[in-house]
């Protein structure tokens, strides 16, 4: 890889005159139109293989070509070798989190849902089914990944324990996955799961991802001149903390929704908890408003800009973010780059979860990825149980 980008540099430094501007090192694109900015002192540029890899792309390494061809500099050339970096593992701690990891999960989940408030019916007729059950069914059935047919001995199984009070009719189950007003208690028990880490947690990351449906969707494609079908997908967009990897907050929306929409809710509903610091996003989320939204909980917003994005000339969060990303590149990057850790979330959810969702309904697609994140986030206090010695009746008596 690093002696591609060497190949490339030469071919640019010997095809192109290259000559320093006002603002850096103007270095054109060899895939297409426009150029980049390079400064060869500090070591960046604007292209997207610098700023996604943080190492020296083809562009820095053409103009010090050419800084040395036209300075006179004799000497081999030092270039900068790419190494892969490991991290170490708390291998005791995480080996006890994982063999005790469905036992504790089932005592976490019965805790939360213990004290989840049940409305009394509206006139007479059969009483409904507690909800607080209903949700330990439902996130449990998504745990399991078993069908609501052969979850149903697992359900006998908690019951007998004295995990939830009663174990519904596999069909029960089924319903109330598909009932709208399990949505705002999915939501509720989102935000309640993460609450034990918030001493920890004040960096944030935010993203989106789809899960397929078993639904299809047809549409003329231009490219083959024919109609095509695809898969139709939910899009889960979450917050999540970029230490424990919680998720703080999270909404369903439509295959088609705009990712932007979704950034304030997120972050308004993680700030009612949690102290907010760095915020972190890709350009999908790039706008004044998010920005703003950012500095006035007190955080301070991390989007990389687009190419086409113009100097900025007042005195904002938008300026002050085009700054650290235009003068203080490396700093921005280090703590950008923590958003990688959004996408481990989703890894996590879908490696563990499955990446589909079974409900054919919406009502049933949005609460079963919500029933995802939950259970992502009770395995998430696992692990913190072991890792950090949170108390493992961190959930005490359930949340109303």
């Amino acid at each position: 890889m690093q002696e591609t980008r060497e190949i490339r540099a030469l071919a640019i430094a010997a095809t192109t005159q290259l000559r320093p501007g006002p603002d850096g090192w103007r270095v054109p694109s060899q895939s297409g139109g426009g150029a980049y900015r390079v400064d060869p002192d500090a070591g960046w540029c604007s292209c997207p293989d610098h700023e996604t890899r943080a190492i020296e792309c083809k562009h820095i390494l053409a103009v010090r070509l050419t800084l040395r061809r036209e300075r006179g500099v004799s000497g081999a050339y030092r270039y900068t070798r790419e190494v892969q970096v490991t991290y170490s593992q708390q291998w005791s701690a995480y080996n006890a989190a994982q063999t005790e990891e469905k036992g504790r999960f089932l005592e976490l989940l019965s805790d939360l849902t213990r004290a989840v408030a049940t409305p009394r019916p509206a006139g007479r007729g059969r009483p409904a089914l507690p909800v607080g059950d209903m949700t330990f069914a439902c996130v449990y059935k998504v745990y399991s990944r078993f069908s609501s047919r052969r979850f149903t001995s697992d359900l006998r199984d908690a019951h007998a324990r004295g995990l939830v009070g009663s174990a519904p009719h596999f069909n029960s189950v089924t319903n109330y996955m598909h009932s709208p007003a399990m949505t705002p208690v999915l939501r509720g028990l989102i935000t309640a799961s993460s609450l034990p880490l918030k001493a920890v947690e004040t960096d944030f990351a935010v993203d989106s991802s789809g899960f397929s449906t078993s639904r299809f969707i047809r549409w003329f494609n231009k490219k083959y001149g024919r109609e095509t079908d695809n898969r139709e997908w939910v899009k889960l967009h979450l917050m999540c903390g970029v230490n424990t990897h919680v998720v703080t907050s999270a909404e369903v929306s439509g295959w088609a929704a705009n990712d932007t929409t979704f950034f304030r809710p997120l972050l308004e509903s993680t700030a009612e908890h949690f102290a907010i610091g760095d915020v972190s996003a890709d350009k999908a989320y790039l706008s004044h408003a998010n920005a703003d939204a950012v500095e006035r909980l007190g955080g301070t917003p991390l989007v990389p800009f687009k190419a086409n994005t113009r100097v900025p000339t007042g005195d904002g969060a938008w300026e002050r973010m085009w700054h650290l990303f235009s003068y203080s590149r490396p700093e921005f990057l280090a703590r950008y780059h923590q958003r990688s850790n959004v996408e481990t979330v989703f890894s996590m959810i879908k490696g563990k979860f499955g990446d589909s969702v079974m409900s054919k309904s919406d009502t049933g697609q949005m609460n079963e990825a919500l029933c995802k994140v939950l259970a992502h986030n009770l395995c998430v206090m696992v692990q913190a149980i072991h890792e950090l010695g949170i108390g493992a009746s961190c959930y005490g008596e359930g949340v109303a």
